[in-house]
């Protein structure tokens, strides 16, 4: 069985074997493992906090088989970002251009650095390696951290975002970084990566373009991977729209990708989720979902075939031992509608 559940500080070499496996431009993963194991340590003192309120806190979730004990996954939930460490990226705006001399009339794209989405919550290192793909597996990690928001809307901001990896190159080498951001920062992708995920961002502040950068003044090939996720990202961009969330024009300072956000409250599994008591059944049902145990600091979630009764769940044994559930617990059912 899988589960999602949150991270421990003993996760670490797994941790590690996952940012690994995920390379070039998954940039919260691209840092040190002390870094790594300093981001559970946190995370974990994160889900054991009584009533936080609003942080910057990070919460880690692992995907692990219960079978094997293998961690297969990750993925995270930023409460706040923008506050303490600006949240940089580009703004594409339309300028309209006329000129009734010259009897023009046309509309011109620009790039502008900004930082709007300060107190907003992001979901993001969502990562399963081949072992868990085809099986459902990103739809349970990515569906779980909403269903980890609804556990408590307290922790979290009005609006939820996600940035997607930009177009890579097999080499590691970035079409949109080599043209737009290199000339800025004078250093290779992999530098920059590293250093906006370790840092406080300043360096963007001090190196970043302080003047619109006009896109029509960009090679083609450069132009046609701004707002694109990687090839790896499609399914999920695709779910993230799916879930409600929008591209509104924003895009990664140094790959290009997409940003999305929507309101929290609309986001989908969030929106159709509901509270159930769980009990006991004998068989398997045919109400197909996500089970989250509904409570920090000890959140699960883990895909089930449920009689669902309304306000009542049945659950198999497996389910409830996976969960650490008991009869006439309180828990959290995404439903899958068919």
């Amino acid at each position: 069985m899988l589960i999602v559940r949150a991270a421990r500080t003993s996760d670490i070499d797994d941790l590690v074997r996952l940012a690994g496996e995920a390379g070039t431009g998954f940039t919260s993963l691209a840092v040190p493992p002390e870094v790594l194991a300093e981001r559970l340590e946190k995370s974990e003192a994160a889900f054991k906090a009584q009533d936080p309120g609003q942080t910057e806190d990070t919460y880690q979730l692992m995907l692990e088989d219960t079978e094997s004990g293998r961690i297969i996954g990750c993925s995270a939930i930023k409460a706040m970002v923008g506050v303490s460490k600006p949240y940089w990226d580009f703004k594409i705006i339309t300028l309209a251009q006329h000129s009734s001399e010259a009897d023009r009339r046309f509309d011109m794209d620009a790039m502008l650095l900004v930082n709007d989405f300060a107190g907003s919550s992001e979901v993001g290192t969502l990562f399963v390696s081949e072992a868990g793909r085809g099986t459902g597996a990103g739809r349970l990690v990515a569906q779980s951290r909403y269903l980890m928001i609804a556990a408590d809307r307290s922790r979290f901001g009005d609006r939820v975002l996600a940035e997607l990896r930009g177009v890579v190159k097999d080499d590691g080498s970035s079409p949109f970084f080599d043209a737009v951001s290199r000339p800025f920062f004078r250093m290779d992708f992999d530098d920059a990566d590293r250093l906006s995920a370790a840092t406080d961002n300043q360096f963007i502040l001090d190196l970043g373009p302080q003047h619109l950068i006009y896109l029509d003044l960009l090679p083609a090939a450069v132009r046609d991977v701004i707002g694109k996720p990687h090839p790896h990202g499609e399914g999920a961009y695709n779910l993230l729209l799916w879930e409600g969330f929008h591209y509104d024009r924003y895009v990664d300072i140094f790959d290009g990708g997409p940003l999305v956000s929507t309101w929290t409250e609309n986001v989908r599994t969030l929106r159709e989720s509901r509270e159930v008591t769980v009990k006991a059944a004998s068989a398997p049902g045919t109400a197909e979902g996500i089970l989250s145990t509904d409570r920090f600091p000890d959140f699960r979630t883990c895909q089930v075939n449920a009689i669902d009764d309304g306000d009542v769940l049945g659950i198999s044994n497996d389910v409830m031992q996976a969960l650490d559930l008991r009869e006439g617990d309180k828990a959290r059912f995404w439903r899958r509608k068919r």
